[in-house]
């Protein structure tokens, strides 16, 4: 399994809807209150405002920035793919597993060299190259204090991309305030996570604001209704609340089944809104779930794991009940 979320190749391949399958490959946000948005008409026909002011406005107040720090992208993955294309450093270090998106978006542009974060975290990188770094991490929804390693980082002059798209789902350390100190760091952020919006794609690159004037945004990248959409949610000044209250019941509910099943060797401790197990009988849960409309992530596709890994995100009371039950069966 290369992503999460491809609901629609499971659900042909054991011939049901996509809409049955519970999806546990993706992390979205069990927490997704209604918004209404009525496409009118002036939205459907007019081309939104290209700069998209009142959008970078709601998001510069959310996370403490300016608008000239925000660069917007249709989804996290395109803004990691664009502003890979402005960089010519010769070496690229991804410290692994993470997002497989980033070696794509490297790829014959630098060299890659792979850091294992398991065992060799502090390897020192070479002067002037770019380092990549998840966190928390995928996979395993680990929040590393990046105190020493941006120390590491900044000696060696190296360039710093930092995706933080997990990070809101608990009460976790940023680098955004690091911006204005050290020119050479970009924070990919998605918004797609935390917001419980997969189908509305917008993700954004926060940096110095020398670094956002020379990326080149493509005009009108995103909708008029993604962009309200988002500002709408952003202004729900009740979100932040009521998600950490159901992130934090729903999270324990899904760690007691995982426990109780007695199925998995090790349970990774998590800092966010998904939780890695390991098993050797990883691929028999992984088939007998899928059996039950249950989708999980198989961990095989990043790099230093095998598929005696399983990823399951945390998901609503009913979609728990649903997984113990299936699980339990297995026992």
């Amino acid at each position: 399994m290369k992503h999460g979320a491809n609901i629609y190749k499971y659900a042909s391949q054991i011939g049901c809807k996509a809409n049955e399958i519970i999806d546990f490959s993706s992390n979205i946000n069990s927490y997704h209150p209604r918004i209404d948005i009525t496409p009118t008409n002036n939205m459907l026909v007019k081309y939104p405002d290209s700069n998209y002011g009142s959008l970078k406005s709601s998001i510069a107040k959310k996370y403490s920035l300016k608008k000239s720090q925000i660069a917007l992208y249709n989804g996290a993955t395109s803004a990691i793919f664009e502003l890979f294309k402005t960089f010519k450093n010769k070496k690229t270090y991804l410290y692994a597993p993470l997002y497989g998106e980033y070696e794509k978006a490297v790829q014959n542009k630098s060299k890659i060299l792979k850091i294992n974060r398991f065992k060799n975290l502090y390897k020192k990188p070479k002067k002037g190259s770019v380092v990549v770094f998840v966190n928390p991490s995928t996979p395993d929804a680990n929040h590393y204090d990046l105190t020493r390693l941006f120390g590491i980082w900044k000696a060696q002059k190296c360039i710093v991309v930092l995706d933080e798209s997990f990070l809101e789902f608990e009460n976790l350390q940023s680098l955004r305030n690091q911006i204005n100190y050290y020119n050479k760091l970009y924070i990919i952020q998605s918004f797609t996570k935390f917001y419980a919006c997969g189908g509305v794609r917008i993700g954004a690159v926060f940096s110095h604001k020398s670094n956002i004037e020379k990326l080149k945004t493509p005009l009108w990248n995103l909708s008029a209704y993604d962009a309200e959409f988002l500002t709408k949610r952003l202004q729900d000044k009740k979100f932040d609340k009521q998600s950490a209250k159901l992130h934090k019941r729903h999270k324990k509910e899904l760690l007691n089944i995982l426990q109780d099943s007695k199925l998995f060797s090790k349970i990774y401790k998590s800092d966010s809104n998904f939780i890695m197990v390991k098993s050797k009988k990883s691929k028999e849960i992984f088939e007998h779930l899928l059996r039950h409309k249950i989708l999980v992530r198989t961990c095989g596709s990043f790099d230093f794991l095998t598929n005696d890994y399983l990823r399951f995100a945390v998901k609503d009371s009913n979609a728990h009940n649903k997984l113990k039950k299936a699980l339990n069966e297995i026992c």
